[in-house]
């Protein structure tokens, strides 16, 4: 029921929904209380909610962040879950949120970049076909086909060496065995945003 609300209509819970999620397994007397503790949240704001004001422009923004290995120094350090990093995303059009994610990535990062450009690739992966379908939806629910060339498409990552590795184009560079899967994915995004 949780990951139903979070994933639905309460995006503000879904880092501690994903959290508890994570001991379904091996639930612990910590994690009911967690669970409450949400519990208590959810029936303290049944009256507050997201008031969506959407701009006169529709643009497409997506906004990305990672968390680098996040839990690894507040959890058992011999557990490689905790060493994991966290992808955050929230793609919106005209201001509001249509798309938003927040989970653990699936392979281990060793550097602050490689969970940032990692957070990158995930939400490209969603948003390239959610802008298509947009443009391609857009005649049938009223919007002018003459207004499609002014939808803009925004990035925003807030690391600037993954940006600076998302931008550079050096010939010169060498490019390791864990960069080569970085560097075709870099370039089938620029495809996409130039």
């Amino acid at each position: 029921m949780l990951i139903y609300l979070q994933s639905n209509s309460r995006p503000d819970i879904t880092y501690a929904v994903s959290a508890a999620a994570r001991f379904t397994h091996s639930p612990k007397r910590s994690h009911e209380e967690a669970l409450k503790r949400i519990g208590r949240y959810l029936k303290g704001t049944l009256n507050e909610g997201l008031v969506l004001r959407p701009s006169e422009t529709l643009n497409i923004d997506c906004y990305v962040d990672a968390d680098f290995a996040g839990l690894w120094p507040h959890e058992d350090k011999s557990d490689p879950t905790c060493v994991k990093s966290r992808t955050g995303f929230a793609i919106c059009v005209a201001n509001c949120p249509v798309i938003w994610s927040s989970k653990l990535q699936g392979d281990i990062a060793t550097s602050t970049m490689e969970a940032e450009y990692s957070a990158l690739s995930s939400a490209m992966r969603e948003l390239l076909p959610f802008r298509e379908l947009l443009l391609s939806l857009a005649p049938s629910i009223g919007i002018e086909t003459s207004h499609l060339s002014t939808i803009r498409t925004t990035v925003h990552e807030d690391r600037k060496i993954a940006n600076h590795q998302e931008r550079s184009s050096r010939k010169d560079d060498i490019i390791s065995n864990v960069t080569n899967h970085q560097e075709n994915d870099r370039l089938g995004r620029r495809h996409h945003l130039e």
